[in-house]
């Protein structure tokens, strides 16, 4: 796959990025991507290693190889064909090409001793090429079924769901509780980090699919108190669904946040990071929002070291925060992990964001014990430094500091899909929260 000494004769090419400065005044995307000749030559560096690892270290199993090679050999057809090689296994390689983490890269065989192939940055380019010159087009089914199918849920597994029912021959409706279709995809991934204009253009391919979206509409209900967003106009009980439908496809994802019970955390000021990110991506798409949580000359602490984390740290950016803190409970991770030890896994190494890059203190080995404030409004977080022993964490005594805050977003992942969806439908669920799935029936739920 590839040129036989091309991993030999090329380094791996890193996209692009605009400076900071420049792209931290609007909410656009920033990654430059590869153009057709340097694609052409980091696909050349894909080895014919005979075990091809990366395909299982990617989550949906993409043909990696097989596109590399064809993007090395560089022909027009070749770039259809490795479009055509993506798709078989990947919905929406624009979506993935953005934000996918990239697994499949830890797990190439050179990087073992040297830099992986840029795999993610081919993905991106193979797409991006593919929709300027027209090759993504609607897929009709030849046949219908006459079936009907409700898919609950327009994040990226409730679309891709919907996609392939449809071009099964089936009729499908996709509900949403919120006001657009993407889930999280929308309102979740900051749009600096995918333009929602990608979620957009798929719909309508979906549409000329045969695809029925309903938006605002929520199936089942929300519990009580619940601070998952819910913009829905309409609901629907899981009863009349399944009247209307002859199967129900349910993919919600794990919408619960997960929670800081700690003393204060009542306090004006504290807020899950997914009450934070969906207002700014609602304001971008040309909304109005009375009451938007905003870090505008604020000290801003987010509590979680993650991916959601980064994208509060990159939005409280663009808002003009004075400062902005993130804290994360294991030690700080080293910047070069041990291949020998790690490979074909993903590996446990520091990380940094680019939104770590545009301004962020990072705190490792940090607990918050405390949020503290003023006329019920918040004004410190009181923390606690942590030593790491024989898996078990433990607070250091006398390591007790208190930090200025006026705003503290929670970013600690997600725990469960909302209970009473779950409920409604009378699936059961597992000692986590999560749909209960049997082995016994290829992982199906009951």
């Amino acid at each position: 796959m590839g040129k036989v000494t091309g991993f030999l004769e090329y380094e791996r090419l890193e996209e692009g990025y605009e400076p900071a400065p420049v792209r931290l005044k609007n909410y656009k995307e920033f990654v430059i991507g590869l153009n057709v000749e340097q694609a052409k030559q980091q696909g050349a560096r894909c080895m014919d290693c005979g075990t091809p690892f990366c395909n299982s270290g990617c989550p949906v199993n993409n043909v990696i190889p097989d596109f590399n090679d064809l993007v090395y050999r560089g022909r027009t057809e070749d770039w259809k064909n490795a479009i055509l090689v993506l798709h078989s296994t990947n919905n929406f390689p624009e979506f993935t090409g953005r934000i996918c983490p990239a697994p499949c890269e830890a797990a190439c065989t050179l990087n073992v001793n040297d830099d992986a192939v840029g795999i993610k940055s081919i993905e991106h380019a193979i797409i991006d090429r593919a929709w300027a010159e027209g090759w993504v087009a609607p897929q009709l089914p030849k046949v219908k079924t006459g079936r009907t199918v409700a898919v609950v849920g327009s994040g990226p597994a409730g679309l891709a769901a919907a996609q392939q029912l449809a071009r099964a021959g089936h009729s499908v409706t996709v509900f949403e509780k919120n006001d657009r279709v993407g889930g999280l995809l929308r309102y979740g991934i900051p749009d600096f980090k995918m333009e929602k204009s990608h979620i957009d253009r798929r719909v309508e391919q979906m549409q000329a699919e045969g695809v029925e979206f309903r938006t605002g509409v929520l199936i089942g209900a929300m519990p009580e108190g619940s601070r998952v967003t819910n913009w829905a106009k309409e609901t629907i009980s899981a009863d009349d669904l399944k009247a209307q439908f002859d199967a129900v496809v349910l993919t919600g994802g794990a919408e619960q946040s997960r929670d800081l019970p700690v003393p204060g955390r009542e306090l004006a000021g504290v807020h899950f990071a997914m009450e934070f990110l969906p207002q700014q991506n609602k304001i971008n798409a040309g909304d109005k929002l009375k009451g938007q949580l905003r870090a505008d000359g604020k000290h801003v602490i987010v509590i979680g070291g993650g991916d959601t984390g980064s994208d509060c740290v990159g939005t409280s950016n663009r808002h003009g925060a004075k400062s902005v803190t993130q804290f994360e409970l294991l030690p700080q991770p080293p910047e070069v992990e041990d291949r020998p030890l790690t490979w074909p896994y993903w590996p446990i190494k520091l990380r940094t964001s680019s939104s770590h890059e545009e301004g962020c203190e990072r705190e490792f080995a940090i607990a918050t014990k405390e949020f503290l404030g003023e006329k019920g409004k918040l004004t410190g977080v009181k923390t606690v430094r942590l030593q790491w022993q024989g898996g078990k964490m433990i607070e250091v005594e006398g390591s007790e500091q208190i930090l200025k805050a006026d705003l503290a977003l929670l970013a600690m992942g997600f725990t469960a899909p909302v209970a009473t969806v779950l409920d409604a439908f009378g699936v059961d669920k597992d000692v986590r929260g999560n749909g209960k799935a049997s082995t016994e029936r290829r992982w199906m739920s009951t």
